[in-house]
């Protein structure tokens, strides 16, 4: 399945290693990345799901593919700067969010309405998002909600 990593554009080491571990986590059992394809939570997410060989697709706000982090391989430009929020959760079966500020916020907002489980490390406090403290829970979580365990 697909699934749709959202957090925070600036963060930490421990942040960015928690997202790393998601995203290598997300390839071994042979699911695709969708983020936005920029920094910060959307590079360490790519970067761990390319080191398992995974695919990471990056749909960026910007309307060129070259601001794509070197980790996407598929990037998708739009133009649409944050109203691209609502494409990176449409093209996921399920969402993770990690860490994040407003823009994550909108985008579990957009996943929920849409009726995507989310699962949250250390992410904003949301009725319908389940929190969780691994990326291998995380994992777990979205394959039972999204049925692909």
């Amino acid at each position: 399945m697909r699934v749709s990593v959202i957090g925070g554009s600036t963060i930490g080491p421990e942040t960015a290693a928690v997202a790393e571990a998601l995203g290598e986590r997300l390839a071994e059992r042979g699911h695709a990345v969708v983020c936005g394809g920029l920094g910060g939570v959307m590079a360490a997410v790519c970067r761990g799901a390319r080191t398992a060989d995974g695919e990471t697709i990056g749909i960026l706000p910007t309307d060129d593919r070259r601001d794509a982090n070197p980790h996407v391989t598929t990037p998708i430009a739009t133009g649409l700067g944050h109203a691209r929020n609502a494409l990176v959760v449409m093209n996921g079966d399920a969402a993770v969010a990690v860490d994040g500020a407003g823009g994550t916020l909108s985008e579990i907002g957009l996943a929920l309405a849409q009726g995507r489980p989310v699962a949250g490390i250390d992410t904003h406090d949301v009725d319908g998002v389940e929190a969780v403290d691994s990326p291998t829970a995380a994992v777990t979580y979205v394959e039972r909600a999204a049925g692909a365990d």
